[in-house]
């Protein structure tokens, strides 16, 4: 036997609780992706990748940021940020061999849980408030 507790006046808020999603996604790469595009040489030596590439990573994550926020190809750049996250998580679990808590909040447990929160952008094309043309 199953017991289900909800909320149903809670349901009217589903689309809010998408763009709060979204937009703590969008700040979390919008950052990151500006950082790497201010410093790429510097960026790229503490990431083990080359300028180019870091500056590429930076601008797809800061393009991927802005596709959130306004809403406009929020299923493309959500499938992006799960690349690059999956990415990351290769390089530190894989290459770094850091574990999944790793050490001075280094490991890999963040960038899990933004590959389930892209997840949820990416299968509910982040809710019904966004910027329409």
């Amino acid at each position: 036997m199953s017991v289900n507790v909800t909320f149903p006046q809670l349901l009217q808020l589903q689309d809010f609780a998408l763009l709060a999603l979204r937009l703590v996604v969008a700040i979390v790469f919008g950052a990151s992706g500006y950082f790497h595009l201010k410093d790429p040489i510097g960026r790229a030596k503490s990431i083990e990748l080359s300028p180019a590439l870091t500056a590429g990573l930076g601008a797809a994550q800061a393009l991927a940021s802005l596709a959130l926020v306004t809403g406009i190809l929020i299923q493309p750049a959500a499938l992006g940020l799960i690349l690059v996250s999956l990415g990351a998580i290769q390089k530190k679990a894989l290459t770094w061999k850091t574990g999944f808590w790793g050490e001075k909040a280094s490991g890999w447990h963040y960038d899990l849980m933004l590959t389930a929160m892209n997840l949820v952008n990416l299968f509910s094309a982040g809710g019904s408030l966004v910027l329409e043309f």
